[in-house]
């Protein structure tokens, strides 16, 4: 069990009578980047916040490294790292003050943080902009810190929740290529959830969900393929049933 960064098995969950997790089932290696693809309302922050210990699973099993979240939650979510859809950062404190914040958190000591905190904003290209407010920050920007600031505590696997919404282009395609970079070069584990399928690369792993369920697994090119499909664009708009995917569209 312990060869997965991350295993979610039979996970369920009901809103009322509305359930919006049906038996999901999906694993992640280590150093993966793996893409949840699904609509607006498909489930994907509802199994993030299952994760991430937001809400307590009833049914099923999510487990972070072989450690059974139910069981131990402290030691789970010690090797996860967590970018949510809404900003979570302090617009009014520094860069620096909300790394060095996170990590007194995740128990590092004064020094601890203080080095780990310049480390990554050497690596996020944000240096110069350590003692500036968030608030002065571009949207991109912003994104990166609470990238670094979720890496302080160096886990292993990483959960992203549409972390490009609202970004333009290059601001984008810069956050998709340091995460990726993360992957190849310290080997960790990432679920990185959009509605964009043009964040998918043919050789990525890829979860399709859909009214919260895993329609598809596997790299996007055997996706397409097994769905008889030319891109995954056809095979998404083939597996979610819409007519039309211009709604997971740039």
């Amino acid at each position: 069990m312990g060869g997965f960064a991350l295993e979610v098995e039979g996970l369920s969950h009901s809103f009322g009578k509305r359930q919006a997790l049906k038996a999901v089932s999906f694993a992640i290696a280590p150093g993966a980047f793996t893409i949840l693809l699904g609509q607006n309302g498909a489930g994907k922050t509802t199994l993030f916040n299952l994760i991430t210990r937001l809400y307590n699973n009833k049914s099923g099993h999510i487990r972070i490294f072989g450690v059974e979240m139910k069981l131990d939650p402290g030691a789970a979510l010690a090797r996860l790292g967590v970018v949510f859809q809404q900003r979570t950062v302090d617009l009014d404190l520094t860069v620096r003050q909300n790394l060095l914040y996170h990590g007194g958190l995740h128990g590092l000591s004064g020094a601890e943080s203080r080095e780990r905190a310049e480390a990554e904003l050497e690596r996020f290209e944000l240096a110069e902009r350590g003692d500036d407010r968030v608030r002065e920050l571009s949207g991109g920007q912003v994104r990166r810190v609470e990238i670094a600031r979720a890496l302080i505590h160096r886990p292993k696997l990483l959960l992203l929740d549409e972390p490009t919404v609202g970004l333009d282009i290059g601001s984008r395609q810069t956050i998709l290529d340091h995460v990726r970079r993360l992957c190849d070069e310290d080997g960790l584990g990432v679920l990185w959830a959009t509605h964009l399928i043009d964040e998918v690369r043919d050789a990525d792993d890829v979860i399709v969900l859909h009214q919260g369920e895993v329609k598809a697994a596997g790299t996007a090119h055997s996706v397409y393929e097994e769905a008889g499909a030319n891109s995954l664009r056809d095979a998404f708009t083939k597996l979610t049933a819409t007519g039309s995917a211009e709604t997971a569209a740039a």
